[in-house]
């Protein structure tokens, strides 16, 4: 009975042996338009995870909007991907590459918004010196949420993406 069931394994591991890997599609998606199709395909995700009722209520079709975007369809997409995802070298380079799109576009969403909470702190603390003449307190504390966004706002601070930890080599007993 062992003797059996070695010669079964056997000869299930030799037929999974033979991997076909996927051609060449004819209409395959550049390496540098396919990061920027990957950077689009995780916000869009990103935004569904974030507030995916709304995307439904408004009937918003984010994968219609993101094929029409860069002029390609699904099945061309698909086939992109499996050939790319084929190559384990060429996949790394092309997360590499989406990885730093991310956190660029991450820098400019964040310089972004600390410019918009300071114009909108500029222009509370004018408002506030054009209301110095009234009563402190029966003046209500305006735009709390906005000082709290920028105080809660550290460009400096990392980001789990950016942060890599390090590894320990046993032989030196860091």
């Amino acid at each position: 009975m062992k003797y059996i069931a070695g010669i079964i394994l056997t000869f299930i591991l030799w037929c999974c042996q033979d991997v076909k890997r996927p051609e060449i599609p004819v209409n395959l998606i550049p390496e540098d338009k396919m990061t920027e199709v990957l950077t689009e395909v995780y916000l869009i995700n990103a935004a569904r995870s974030f507030d995916n009722r709304t995307i439904l209520e408004q009937k918003i079709k984010l994968d219609s909007f993101f094929f029409r975007k860069f002029d390609i369809d699904s099945l061309q997409f698909v086939k992109s991907n499996a050939y790319y995802t084929s190559n384990l070298n060429a996949y790394n380079k092309l997360f590499t590459k989406v990885e730093e799109r991310m956190i660029l576009l991450k820098k400019e969403t964040d310089s972004s918004l600390l410019d918009y909470v300071e114009k909108l702190e500029a222009k509370r603390i004018c408002d506030s010196i054009d209301e110095a003449n009234m009563d402190t307190i029966l003046v209500p504390q305006k735009d709390r949420p906005i000082l709290d966004i920028k105080n809660n706002l550290d460009l400096k601070k990392k980001d789990s993406i950016t942060s890599v930890p390090k590894l320990i080599n046993p032989k030196t007993k860091e």
